[in-house]
Protein backbone atom coordinates (compact mmCIF):
# COMPACT_ATOMS: atom_id res chain seq x y z
CA UNK A 1 0.00 0.00 0.00
CA UNK A 2 1.30 3.42 -0.94
CA UNK A 3 1.27 5.52 2.23
CA UNK A 4 1.38 8.84 0.36
CA UNK A 5 -1.69 7.77 -1.58
CA UNK A 6 -3.44 6.84 1.69
CA UNK A 7 -2.51 10.16 3.29
CA UNK A 8 -3.83 12.14 0.30
CA UNK A 9 -7.12 10.23 0.19
CA UNK A 10 -7.63 10.70 3.93
CA UNK A 11 -7.16 14.44 3.55
CA UNK A 12 -9.51 14.59 0.54
CA UNK A 13 -12.26 12.70 2.37
CA UNK A 14 -11.89 14.87 5.46
CA UNK A 15 -12.08 18.07 3.40
CA UNK A 16 -15.20 16.76 1.66
CA UNK A 17 -16.86 16.19 5.02
CA UNK A 18 -17.01 12.40 5.13
CA UNK A 19 -17.11 10.71 8.52
CA UNK A 20 -14.10 9.21 10.28
CA UNK A 21 -15.65 5.74 10.15
CA UNK A 22 -15.66 5.88 6.34
CA UNK A 23 -12.03 6.99 6.29
CA UNK A 24 -11.17 4.00 8.51
CA UNK A 25 -13.07 1.63 6.20
CA UNK A 26 -11.24 3.06 3.19
CA UNK A 27 -7.87 2.43 4.85
CA UNK A 28 -8.92 -1.11 5.77
CA UNK A 29 -9.83 -1.91 2.14
CA UNK A 30 -6.59 -0.41 0.87
CA UNK A 31 -4.55 -2.49 3.31
CA UNK A 32 -6.37 -5.60 2.10
CA UNK A 33 -5.52 -4.61 -1.49
CA UNK A 34 -9.16 -4.77 -2.60
CA UNK A 35 -9.05 -3.66 -6.28
CA UNK A 36 -12.42 -1.88 -6.24
CA UNK A 37 -14.83 -1.11 -3.40
CA UNK A 38 -17.79 1.07 -2.39
CA UNK A 39 -18.37 2.68 1.01
CA UNK A 40 -21.88 3.57 2.18
CA UNK A 41 -23.27 6.15 4.56
CA UNK A 42 -26.42 8.22 5.03
CA UNK A 43 -27.37 11.77 5.99
CA UNK A 44 -30.69 12.79 7.52
CA UNK A 45 -32.85 14.73 5.06
CA UNK A 46 -35.71 17.16 5.62
CA UNK A 47 -37.90 14.28 4.43
CA UNK A 48 -36.40 10.82 4.66
CA UNK A 49 -32.67 10.39 4.22
CA UNK A 50 -29.90 10.77 1.65
CA UNK A 51 -27.80 7.67 1.00
CA UNK A 52 -24.19 8.10 -0.11
CA UNK A 53 -22.09 5.58 -2.03
CA UNK A 54 -18.36 6.38 -2.35
CA UNK A 55 -16.56 4.61 -5.19
CA UNK A 56 -12.86 3.69 -4.99
CA UNK A 57 -10.81 1.97 -7.66
CA UNK A 58 -7.21 0.83 -7.81
CA UNK A 59 -5.07 1.68 -10.82
CA UNK A 60 -4.41 -1.16 -13.24
CA UNK A 61 -0.75 -0.13 -13.48
CA UNK A 62 0.10 0.54 -9.81
CA UNK A 63 -1.12 0.20 -6.22
CA UNK A 64 -2.60 3.74 -6.29
CA UNK A 65 -6.27 4.15 -5.46
CA UNK A 66 -8.56 6.79 -6.96
CA UNK A 67 -11.66 8.39 -5.47
CA UNK A 68 -13.24 10.18 -8.41
CA UNK A 69 -16.95 10.06 -7.63
CA UNK A 70 -19.70 9.40 -5.14
CA UNK A 71 -23.45 8.95 -5.58
CA UNK A 72 -26.26 10.54 -3.57
CA UNK A 73 -29.77 9.09 -3.46
CA UNK A 74 -32.70 10.84 -1.80
CA UNK A 75 -35.17 8.37 -0.30
CA UNK A 76 -38.20 10.08 1.20
CA UNK A 77 -39.23 7.21 3.46
CA UNK A 78 -38.70 7.10 7.20
CA UNK A 79 -34.96 7.02 8.06
CA UNK A 80 -33.49 4.22 10.14
CA UNK A 81 -33.02 4.58 13.88
CA UNK A 82 -29.53 4.57 15.37
CA UNK A 83 -27.98 1.10 15.21
CA UNK A 84 -30.49 -0.31 12.72
CA UNK A 85 -29.73 -1.71 9.28
CA UNK A 86 -31.51 -3.28 6.33
CA UNK A 87 -31.41 -7.05 5.92
CA UNK A 88 -32.45 -9.26 3.04
CA UNK A 89 -33.18 -12.73 4.42
CA UNK A 90 -33.44 -15.46 1.78
CA UNK A 91 -33.95 -19.21 2.17
CA UNK A 92 -31.45 -21.35 0.28
CA UNK A 93 -32.15 -24.80 -1.20
CA UNK A 94 -31.50 -26.46 2.17
CA UNK A 95 -34.08 -24.21 3.81
CA UNK A 96 -31.52 -22.21 5.77
CA UNK A 97 -31.73 -18.44 6.04
CA UNK A 98 -29.02 -16.44 4.30
CA UNK A 99 -28.80 -12.90 5.69
CA UNK A 100 -27.37 -10.10 3.56
CA UNK A 101 -26.92 -6.82 5.45
CA UNK A 102 -27.10 -3.39 3.81
CA UNK A 103 -26.24 0.05 5.14
CA UNK A 104 -28.64 1.96 2.89
CA UNK A 105 -32.10 1.38 1.51
CA UNK A 106 -31.11 1.77 -2.16
CA UNK A 107 -28.75 -1.22 -2.06
CA UNK A 108 -31.18 -3.24 0.06
CA UNK A 109 -34.09 -2.68 -2.33
CA UNK A 110 -32.00 -3.47 -5.40
CA UNK A 111 -30.75 -6.73 -3.85
CA UNK A 112 -34.19 -7.74 -2.57
CA UNK A 113 -35.84 -7.23 -5.97
CA UNK A 114 -33.20 -9.47 -7.59
CA UNK A 115 -34.22 -12.50 -5.49
CA UNK A 116 -36.00 -15.39 -7.20
CA UNK A 117 -37.20 -17.51 -4.30
CA UNK A 118 -38.65 -16.84 -0.86
CA UNK A 119 -37.17 -13.74 0.70
CA UNK A 120 -37.94 -10.91 3.08
CA UNK A 121 -36.67 -7.39 3.53
CA UNK A 122 -36.37 -6.40 7.16
CA UNK A 123 -35.14 -3.59 9.40
CA UNK A 124 -33.44 -4.03 12.74
CA UNK A 125 -30.23 -4.36 14.71
CA UNK A 126 -29.83 -8.01 13.67
CA UNK A 127 -31.83 -10.98 12.35
CA UNK A 128 -33.05 -11.80 15.86
CA UNK A 129 -34.41 -8.27 16.36
CA UNK A 130 -36.06 -7.30 13.10
CA UNK A 131 -39.26 -5.96 11.62
CA UNK A 132 -40.25 -7.22 8.18
CA UNK A 133 -41.13 -4.44 5.72
CA UNK A 134 -41.53 -6.52 2.52
CA UNK A 135 -41.58 -10.15 1.45
CA UNK A 136 -41.75 -12.31 -1.66
CA UNK A 137 -42.75 -15.87 -2.44
CA UNK A 138 -41.22 -17.71 -5.40
CA UNK A 139 -39.80 -14.43 -6.67
CA UNK A 140 -43.10 -12.51 -6.50
CA UNK A 141 -43.65 -9.73 -3.96
CA UNK A 142 -46.63 -10.58 -1.77
CA UNK A 143 -46.34 -7.98 0.99
CA UNK A 144 -45.16 -4.42 1.54
CA UNK A 145 -45.77 -2.76 4.92
CA UNK A 146 -47.98 0.34 4.71
CA UNK A 147 -45.38 2.59 6.33
CA UNK A 148 -42.81 1.30 3.81
CA UNK A 149 -44.96 1.80 0.69
CA UNK A 150 -43.53 5.18 -0.23
CA UNK A 151 -39.96 4.00 0.17
CA UNK A 152 -40.55 0.79 -1.76
CA UNK A 153 -42.46 2.09 -4.76
CA UNK A 154 -41.07 5.61 -5.19
CA UNK A 155 -37.91 5.89 -7.26
CA UNK A 156 -35.26 7.85 -5.34
CA UNK A 157 -33.68 10.92 -6.93
CA UNK A 158 -30.01 10.15 -7.61
CA UNK A 159 -26.98 12.13 -8.76
CA UNK A 160 -23.35 11.19 -9.36
CA UNK A 161 -20.96 13.78 -7.93
CA UNK A 162 -17.66 13.88 -9.81
CA UNK A 163 -14.45 14.89 -8.08
CA UNK A 164 -11.20 16.31 -9.41
CA UNK A 165 -8.25 15.56 -7.12
CA UNK A 166 -10.43 15.81 -4.06
CA UNK A 167 -12.19 18.98 -5.22
CA UNK A 168 -15.93 19.19 -5.73
CA UNK A 169 -19.20 19.31 -3.82
CA UNK A 170 -18.88 18.20 -0.21
CA UNK A 171 -21.04 15.43 1.25
CA UNK A 172 -23.24 18.05 2.93
CA UNK A 173 -23.62 20.12 -0.24
CA UNK A 174 -24.40 17.09 -2.38
CA UNK A 175 -27.06 15.91 0.09
CA UNK A 176 -28.72 19.33 -0.09
CA UNK A 177 -28.53 19.48 -3.88
CA UNK A 178 -30.38 16.17 -4.28
CA UNK A 179 -33.10 17.53 -1.97
CA UNK A 180 -33.66 20.39 -4.43
CA UNK A 181 -31.82 23.16 -2.63
CA UNK A 182 -29.18 25.61 -3.89
CA UNK A 183 -25.49 25.50 -2.97
CA UNK A 184 -22.83 28.21 -3.30
CA UNK A 185 -19.38 27.45 -4.73
CA UNK A 186 -16.52 29.93 -5.09
CA UNK A 187 -14.20 27.46 -6.85
CA UNK A 188 -16.14 26.53 -9.99
CA UNK A 189 -14.05 26.29 -13.15
CA UNK A 190 -14.98 27.03 -16.76
CA UNK A 191 -13.66 25.33 -19.91
CA UNK A 192 -10.80 27.83 -20.07
CA UNK A 193 -9.57 26.87 -16.62
CA UNK A 194 -10.75 30.12 -15.00
CA UNK A 195 -12.46 29.97 -11.60
CA UNK A 196 -15.76 31.66 -10.88
CA UNK A 197 -18.41 31.90 -8.16
CA UNK A 198 -21.98 30.71 -8.51
CA UNK A 199 -25.03 29.29 -6.80
CA UNK A 200 -25.79 25.80 -8.13
CA UNK A 201 -29.15 23.99 -8.27
CA UNK A 202 -30.12 20.70 -9.90
CA UNK A 203 -32.74 20.99 -12.64
CA UNK A 204 -35.28 18.25 -11.93
CA UNK A 205 -37.65 19.48 -14.65
CA UNK A 206 -35.47 18.61 -17.66
CA UNK A 207 -34.97 14.97 -16.73
CA UNK A 208 -31.62 13.18 -16.81
CA UNK A 209 -28.83 13.26 -19.38
CA UNK A 210 -27.21 10.23 -21.04
CA UNK A 211 -25.04 9.75 -17.96
CA UNK A 212 -28.19 9.53 -15.78
CA UNK A 213 -27.46 12.85 -14.08
CA UNK A 214 -29.62 15.93 -13.72
CA UNK A 215 -28.35 19.07 -15.43
CA UNK A 216 -27.56 22.08 -13.27
CA UNK A 217 -28.72 25.68 -13.19
CA UNK A 218 -26.09 28.25 -12.28
CA UNK A 219 -26.64 31.73 -10.87
CA UNK A 220 -23.31 33.52 -11.18
CA UNK A 221 -22.00 35.77 -8.45
CA UNK A 222 -22.02 38.75 -8.64
CA UNK A 223 -23.49 39.10 -12.15
CA UNK A 224 -26.81 37.39 -11.35
CA UNK A 225 -27.41 39.83 -8.49
CA UNK A 226 -28.22 37.57 -5.57
CA UNK A 227 -26.36 38.81 -2.48
CA UNK A 228 -27.22 36.65 0.54
CA UNK A 229 -25.81 39.27 2.89
CA UNK A 230 -28.10 42.03 1.60
CA UNK A 231 -31.15 39.77 1.47
CA UNK A 232 -30.69 38.75 5.11
CA UNK A 233 -30.48 42.42 6.10
CA UNK A 234 -34.09 42.90 4.99
CA UNK A 235 -35.40 40.67 7.78
CA UNK A 236 -35.75 40.88 11.53
CA UNK A 237 -33.69 37.82 12.44
CA UNK A 238 -32.32 37.70 15.98
CA UNK A 239 -29.13 35.81 15.05
CA UNK A 240 -28.02 38.63 12.72
CA UNK A 241 -27.36 40.82 15.77
CA UNK A 242 -24.36 38.63 16.71
CA UNK A 243 -21.52 38.88 14.14
CA UNK A 244 -20.24 35.38 14.94
CA UNK A 245 -23.70 33.83 14.57
CA UNK A 246 -24.23 35.74 11.34
CA UNK A 247 -21.08 34.23 9.83
CA UNK A 248 -22.26 30.73 10.74
CA UNK A 249 -25.76 31.43 9.40
CA UNK A 250 -24.49 32.65 6.03
CA UNK A 251 -22.10 29.70 5.73
CA UNK A 252 -24.92 27.28 6.46
CA UNK A 253 -27.18 28.85 3.82
CA UNK A 254 -24.36 28.74 1.26
CA UNK A 255 -23.96 25.02 1.90
CA UNK A 256 -27.62 24.53 1.07
CA UNK A 257 -28.84 23.91 4.61
CA UNK A 258 -32.06 25.08 6.21
CA UNK A 259 -30.80 26.72 9.43
CA UNK A 260 -33.24 27.44 12.24
CA UNK A 261 -33.45 31.11 13.26
CA UNK A 262 -35.37 33.27 15.73
CA UNK A 263 -38.04 35.77 14.58
CA UNK A 264 -41.19 37.42 15.90
CA UNK A 265 -44.67 36.49 14.72
CA UNK A 266 -47.73 38.29 16.00
CA UNK A 267 -45.77 39.47 19.03
CA UNK A 268 -44.47 36.02 19.87
CA UNK A 269 -40.87 34.77 19.53
CA UNK A 270 -40.85 31.77 17.17
CA UNK A 271 -38.37 29.68 15.22
CA UNK A 272 -38.36 29.32 11.44
CA UNK A 273 -36.17 27.53 8.93
CA UNK A 274 -34.46 29.58 6.23
CA UNK A 275 -33.61 28.46 2.70
CA UNK A 276 -31.68 30.44 0.07
CA UNK A 277 -33.51 30.81 -3.25
CA UNK A 278 -31.01 32.54 -5.59
CA UNK A 279 -33.22 32.17 -8.68
CA UNK A 280 -35.66 34.69 -7.21
CA UNK A 281 -33.08 36.55 -5.08
CA UNK A 282 -35.04 35.61 -1.99
CA UNK A 283 -35.27 33.47 1.11
CA UNK A 284 -37.95 30.87 1.74
CA UNK A 285 -39.14 30.43 5.31
CA UNK A 286 -40.74 27.40 6.96
CA UNK A 287 -42.32 26.81 10.34
CA UNK A 288 -40.82 24.09 12.53
CA UNK A 289 -43.53 21.69 11.31
CA UNK A 290 -42.34 22.25 7.73
CA UNK A 291 -45.21 24.44 6.53
CA UNK A 292 -44.24 27.53 4.46
CA UNK A 293 -44.37 30.92 6.15
CA UNK A 294 -45.00 34.25 4.43
CA UNK A 295 -41.63 36.00 4.45
CA UNK A 296 -43.23 39.48 4.30
CA UNK A 297 -44.33 39.25 7.94
CA UNK A 298 -40.67 39.11 9.03
CA UNK A 299 -39.41 42.05 6.96
CA UNK A 300 -37.97 45.12 8.63
CA UNK A 301 -40.15 48.24 8.38
CA UNK A 302 -37.86 49.92 5.84
CA UNK A 303 -37.79 46.85 3.60
CA UNK A 304 -41.57 46.44 3.91
CA UNK A 305 -42.19 50.08 3.00
CA UNK A 306 -39.89 49.75 -0.02
CA UNK A 307 -41.70 46.60 -1.15
CA UNK A 308 -45.12 48.27 -0.81
CA UNK A 309 -43.91 51.32 -2.76
CA UNK A 310 -42.56 49.13 -5.56
CA UNK A 311 -45.88 47.29 -5.71
CA UNK A 312 -47.78 50.60 -6.05
CA UNK A 313 -45.48 51.74 -8.85
CA UNK A 314 -45.93 48.44 -10.70
CA UNK A 315 -49.71 48.62 -10.33
CA UNK A 316 -49.73 52.23 -11.62
CA UNK A 317 -47.56 51.33 -14.63
CA UNK A 318 -49.79 48.38 -15.44
CA UNK A 319 -52.94 50.52 -15.16
CA UNK A 320 -51.48 53.21 -17.45
CA UNK A 321 -50.35 50.58 -19.93
CA UNK A 322 -53.83 49.05 -20.06
CA UNK A 323 -55.31 52.54 -20.51
CA UNK A 324 -53.11 53.19 -23.55
CA UNK A 325 -54.19 49.89 -25.16
CA UNK A 326 -57.82 50.89 -24.85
Amino acid sequence: MNLNNLENLKEEMKNLGFKDKLIEKMEDNMRKDVPEFTLNDSIAATKGQVDLALHFKQSGQSDFYYFNKFTVSHNQGKPLEEGQQYMVITKNEEGKNIVKKHENVSDALAFFKEQKGNSELAVGKDAANKVMVASMENGKVNYVAKEFNRTYYASPATQTIWLERGKGFTAEQAANLIQGRSVYRDDMMNMGGETYKAWIKLDFDKGKDRFQNYSINQYHDPSYGFDINKVLDKFNIKELEDPAKRVLLEASLRNGNRPLVTVEKEGQVVKVFLEAVPRYSQLNMYAENGKPEKREQFLKETALSSKQENTKVQEKEMSESQGVRR
